[in-house]
C-alpha cells in the first residue's frame, strides 16, 4: 500500500511539474542563449548569430524549422524591450500583455535587409534580367572605442516602398521587331516598342530602424550590406543598402593594423629615474607601465596584447606601441646648478654629426 502510495505521489509531482512548465511558456533566455543579466548588446548578437543559423530558408529539411525561427523572433522582440522584459522576468510569458508583436521577418530585416531570397544562391545569381533599382552606399563613422569593443548602431532610414494605386500603366517596355508582308515575296521589318499592363503603383515613404553591428577589430571602409533596403525600382528588385565603415580619428591612440599606437610625454627626472603609471584604454580598464631605468627621447615599449581584436579571430589582439618624449625643464640653469649636474652625471661632452635619415 506505501508502494502505490509513492509512485501516485511521484505521478502527481511529475504532473505538476509538467503543468508548471507548460504555463510557464517559452524560456526566451534559453532559446537566444544568453543570461538573465545579459544587456541589450549581447542579446542583439545572439540574435544575429542564431537567425542567419536558423532561418527557415537555411534549413529547408527541418520540419520545425519555422517554429524554431518564430521562438527566436519572440524571445528577441521581448527581452531587447525593456519593459516587455521586466514583465517576462516578473510573472512569465503568460504576463505579458495583449498587444502588438512585430513580424518575425521585420526584425531579420532590421538586422540583414530582405535577405530571405539569398539562401538559396548568391544575389548576383539571380535573374539578370530582372532591373534592379540603384545602390546606396552610406558612410558609417564609427569611433575606436566600438571598433574595440563591438556595439550596435540603430540607423532610422525613410525607404521608399511600391504600393499598389489606383489604375493601369505600361511596364515591362522594350523592342521587338515586327514583320510586315508587302507583296508576294516583299516584306518588311520593323522595330517598335512593346510594353505590357501592370496595376499601377506610387512610392510611399516607410520609417524603418535597421540595427548595423559594429563587429570588434572592423576595418576602415569595409561595407555591411543590406538586402534590398536601396532605390527601389516599380518593374523589378530594389538595390541594396551598404554602410561603409569609417573610423574617428581618435585624441590618445593610433590605429595601424590590428596595432595602437600612443605617445607619453615624461619629465626630465622621470626619464633619468624612472617612472610608475598607467593608460587608459579603449574601454576603461588601466594599463601598467613600469620604468625603472634611464628612458630616452623616442625610446619605445611594446604591450602585446594591448591592441585591437583581429577581425577574423577576436581571441588575438595586436600590441599597443607606446613612444615616449621626453619634456625639459623650461627655467634656465645657474653656474652652481650647471657644475652640479656635471659632477653629479659625470658624463663629457658628446658630439657626433651623422646621417641620421640613413641610419648611420
Amino acid at each position: 500500500m506505501a508502494a502505490k502510495d509513492m509512485n501516485l505521489c511521484s505521478v502527481c509531482c511529475l504532473l505538476l511539474y509538467v503543468i508548471a512548465a507548460v504555463l510557464a511558456g517559452r524560456d526566451f533566455y534559453q532559446i537566444l542563449g544568453v543570461s538573465k543579466t545579459a544587456s541589450i548588446r549581447d542579446i542583439k548578437k545572439a540574435y544575429r548569430k542564431l537567425a542567419l543559423q536558423l532561418h527557415p530558408d537555411r534549413n529547408q529539411d527541418d520540419p520545425k524549422a519555422q517554429d524554431k525561427f518564430a521562438d527566436l523572433g519572440a524571445a528577441y522582440e521581448v527581452l531587447s524591450d525593456e519593459e516587455k522584459r521586466k514583465q517576462y522576468d516578473a510573472y512569465g510569458e503568460d504576463g505579458l500583455k495583449e498587444g502588438h508583436h512585430s513580424s518575425h521577418n521585420d526584425i531579420f530585416s532590421s538586422f540583414f535587409g530582405d535577405f530571405g531570397f539569398m539562401f538559396g544562391g548568391n544575389r548576383q545569381q539571380q535573374d539578370r534580367n530582372i532591373p534592379r533599382g540603384n545602390d546606396i552606399i552610406l558612410d558609417l563613422e564609427v569611433t575606436l572605442e566600438e571598433v574595440y569593443s563591438g556595439n550596435f548602431v540603430e540607423v532610422v532610414r525613410n525607404k521608399p516602398v511600391a504600393k499598389e494605386a489606383p489604375g493601369k500603366r505600361k511596364c515591362n517596355c522594350r523592342q521587338e521587331m515586327r514583320t510586315t508582308q508587302l507583296g508576294p515575296g516583299r516584306f518588311q521589318m520593323t522595330q517598335e516598342m512593346v510594353c505590357d499592363e501592370c496595376p499601377n503603383v506610387k512610392l510611399v515613404n516607410e520609417e524603418r530602424t535597421l540595427e548595423v553591428e559594429i563587429e570588434q577589430g572592423v576595418r576602415d571602409e569595409m561595407e555591411y550590406p543590406f538586402i534590398g533596403e536601396g532605390e527601389p525600382h516599380i518593374d523589378g528588385e530594389p538595390g541594396d543598402l551598404r554602410f561603409r565603415i569609417k573610423v574617428l580619428k581618435h585624441p590618445v591612440f593610433e590605429r595601424r593594423g590590428d596595432d595602437l599606437y600612443t605617445n607619453v610625454t615624461i619629465s626630465l627626472v622621470e626619464a633619468l629615474v624612472g617612472f610608475e603609471m598607467d593608460i587608459v584604454h579603449l574601454d576603461g580598464h588601466k594599463v601598467h607601465i613600469v620604468r625603472d631605468k634611464i628612458t630616452k627621447p623616442g625610446a619605445r615599449m611594446w604591450k602585446k596584447g594591448e591592441g585591437l581584436p583581429n577581425f577574423d579571430n577576436i581571441n588575438i589582439r595586436g600590441s599597443l606601441i607606446i613612444t615616449f618624449d621626453v619634456e625639459f625643464p623650461q627655467t634656465q640653469l645657474d653656474e652652481q646648478q650647471k657644475d652640479g649636474i656635471r659632477s653629479l652625471l659625470k658624463q663629457g661632452s658628446v658630439q657626433k654629426v651623422y646621417n641620421g635619415l640613413q641610419g648611420y
